[in-house]
This record gives C-alpha cells, sequence and structure tokens, in this order.
C-alpha cells in the first residue's frame, strides 16, 4: 500500500476558471418541464467560479489519511481512518454516483471518536471509505467489467489486506447495491449490512427499465405497496434517463462530461436535489478534476452486463429509508433479503442522508450495529 495526499496543480485550478468564465449557454426552453433549470445551474456556475474552495477541500480530505493499493489490476485509492478506541469495530462505506468519498466527511469524526463528541466509546468504528473504481482517485482499472459484483469481491479482498477479519459494511446509492454483495461475498467475515435504499422490484424488472406489462404479483400487493410500485414506474418513465444512457452508451456521453464542467454540472446535479450548492460542487469538481467524469458512468453498462443473483442475502440487513428517495417495497424486499434486523423511516434528509440528515443517519447506524457487535 502508498501513502496518498491530493495536490491539484495550480494550472487545472485555473483552466477550470478560463471554462467556468466563458461559458456557451444553451438556448433556454418555454417551459420548465424540459430538464435542470438554467437558472439554478447558472447560480452553481458563478459559485463555483467565484466562491467555491477547493484548497478548502482538498484540506478537509487530506487531514484524513488515505492511501492506494493495486487490487485485480486496478489502483483503489481510500480513506483509512482509525478510531482512537481499540475494541472499535471496522467498517467500510461505500458511496455511489455521482457521488465520492466526500459524501462521508461529516461523520467521519463521530464514528471513529465518539468520545471526542461526547459519545459512548463502546459505539467507535474504524472507518474505510474508498473511491470506486473510476471514481475520484481510484482507476476504472485496466479491463473492463467493473460491475458491483465484482467491486464487492475487490472491497473484501481490501479488508483483508488491511487485517480486518470482522467488520461491517454500509453504503449508499450504488454502495447501497455493492455492500449487501460484500456480505455475500465474505459472509464469515461481515457482521452486518447497512443501507439507505434496497432496490427490489418485481419480477422481471430490471432496473429503471419498466417491463410493458406489468408483473401479476403487483395486483396481490397491499394498496400501500401498489402505490409505492407507481412512483417507481413514474421515477423509471419520467426521471432515469441518466440511468438509460449510462447504461447503454456511457462513452458516447463521456466527452461531454470530459470537456466541459457546466456539461458536468448540469448532468450530475439533476440526481443531487436538497444538497446545498458547496455539498453538491464537491462532488462534481472532485469527478471533474480527477477526469473521472466519463469513467464513473460505467457501473451502470457493468451491472447490466453482470447482474446481481437474485439470491436472499443471509446477513443481517438494516435499512434507514429517507425522504425523497427510492422507497422499499417490503413485499419485494423481504424475497430478497431473509434477515432484515432493522427498518426504520425518517421525515427528513434524503438520498444523501450522511449529508442532509447526519444526525439521523448516524444514530441509525449505531443503533444497527450495537446489536452486532457482541
Amino acid at each position: 500500500m502508498e501513502t496518498f495526499r491530493i495536490e491539484v496543480p495550480d494550472a487545472e485550478l485555473a483552466d477550470l476558471r478560463d471554462r467556468l468564465a466563458r461559458v456557451r449557454w444553451a438556448p433556454e426552453p418555454p417551459g420548465d418541464d424540459y430538464g435542470v433549470s438554467g437558472a439554478d445551474i447558472r447560480k452553481l456556475v458563478e459559485h463555483w467560479r467565484d466562491g467555491f474552495s477547493w484548497r478548502d477541500l482538498e484540506a478537509r480530505l487530506n487531514a484524513h489519511p488515505q492511501f492506494t493499493t493495486v487490487i485485480d489490476g486496478a489502483t483503489v485509492h481510500f480513506l483509512h481512518v482509525r478510531s482512537p478506541e481499540p475494541d472499535a469495530l471496522p467498517l467500510i462505506l461505500t458511496h455511489g454516483w455521482p457521488g465520492s468519498v466526500a459524501e462521508y466527511l461529516d461523520v467521519i469524526g463521530p464514528l471513529t471518536d465518539p468520545r471526542a463528541h461526547g459519545l459512548d466509546p463502546a459505539i467507535a468504528f474504524h472507518l474505510v471509505i474508498p473511491s470506486l473504481p473510476g471514481f475520484g482517485w481510484s482507476s476504472p482499472g485496466p479491463d473492463a467489467g467493473w460491475s458491483p459484483r465484482r467491486i464487492a469481491a475487490a472491497w473484501a479482498t481490501l479488508m483483508a489486506r488491511l487485517g480486518y477479519d470482522r467488520y461491517g459494511a454500509a453504503g449508499n446509492d450504488w454502495g447501497s447495491v455493492i455492500s449487501p454483495e460484500i456480505g455475500r461475498t465474505a459472509p464469515d467475515s461481515v457482521v452486518g449490512v447497512h443501507v439507505t435504499q434496497i432496490f427490489s422490484g418485481p419480477e422481471g424488472d430490471v432496473p429503471y427499465y419498466p417491463p410493458s406489462v406489468e408483473p401479476a404479483s403487483v395486483a396481490l400487493l397491499p394498496p400501500e405497496e401498489q402505490a409505492l410500485v407507481a412512483g417507481l414506474r413514474h421515477f423509471q418513465r419520467t426521471m432515469a434517463s441518466y440511468h438509460h444512457v449510462h447504461a447503454e452508451q456511457p462513452q458516447t456521453l463521456a466527452y461531454a462530461l470530459t470537456d466541459s464542467p457546466v456539461g458536468l454540472l448540469a448532468w450530475n446535479s439533476q440526481v443531487m436535489g436538497g444538497l446545498d450548492p458547496d455539498a453538491l460542487l464537491t462532488h462534481v469538481a472532485i469527478h471533474w478534476l480527477t477526469r473521472t467524469a466519463g469513467t464513473a458512468p460505467r457501473i451502470y453498462l457493468e451491472d447490466h452486463r453482470d447482474p446481481l443473483p437474485r439470491v436472499p442475502t443471509t446477513v443481517p440487513l438494516g435499512l434507514a429509508q429517507f425522504p425523497y428517495d427510492a422507497q422499499a417495497i417490503p413485499t419485494y424486499v423481504r424475497r430478497d433479503h431473509a434477515n432484515i434486523v432493522s427498518w426504520h423511516t425518517y421525515d427528513r434528509g434524503g438520498h444523501y442522508a450522511s449529508q442532509q440528515a447526519p444526525d439521523l443517519w448516524l444514530k441509525d447506524i449505531r443503533q444497527f450495529f450495537a446489536q452486532l457487535r457482541a
């Protein structure tokens, strides 16, 4: 393993400022249902150019120990923050698209050093926070095929390489797909898995591609679950354009995302509602400055080519469900996960719960793993 420090050259930041100062703006449509708002993007561009500080973010990230290691041919970047508590539980945290390791910056302190935050030191964690292959400072790998299944196997290798033979896994977005798979990959090592989404749908569903005929099982669901399926269908048909493009032709999009910071901002921000401007720009800037804006979307195509098996997980699973996010459908969740030991629904937060409602997210993850530490 090699120690790692983020040091973006001044020339890269100057180039970004120059591009943000000479945007070629698209004409505005007559309505507000054509995609992301031009007015919103203009405000974000102005803040990115004149208010957002990359160096401050760089310093926050560099305040934590970072490393790289080669796993299965790919260079994997990760934060490894050990707790001062000797009996802390190791925990691997996985982000998604269009997120980054910065998704967990606000919760590193409370998780690793609860004593310093006035909390019980018995609930401390050693944290491992990797960048997904092709995201941030992790290379996309020399070959194709970096699906969630392969990433989960790499994460199990990473934890073993760090000397952790008993640990937890948690994640958001793609991390909510990968983390349960770590439990399938290393069931004797993973004590439990905590997620913020469970993407279990009707039989025959391919994620974000609704069938032309609704499966018969949907009619057998209770009314409240049929309403959840209807909400899923609405999202699939009206808001999942990014998933379709990523899963079919990510390289076609890659040229635009890699060449235009404003194009990248508009594309990635379509699913980042609820984040404050600095938090949103943090993730976008990482994708831009690491030149992974075009490689990160590949995970959708790799997942489409190598789908996870619908074999029920048996490792203990906990779900923290937040508003304005994908809502789990109980009948299908129970089909795919045989050992759900915690399921809580909250009234504030959103898709990026560890940033939008860190107090609730922290409480839920502590409660979940407290019962599994013995």
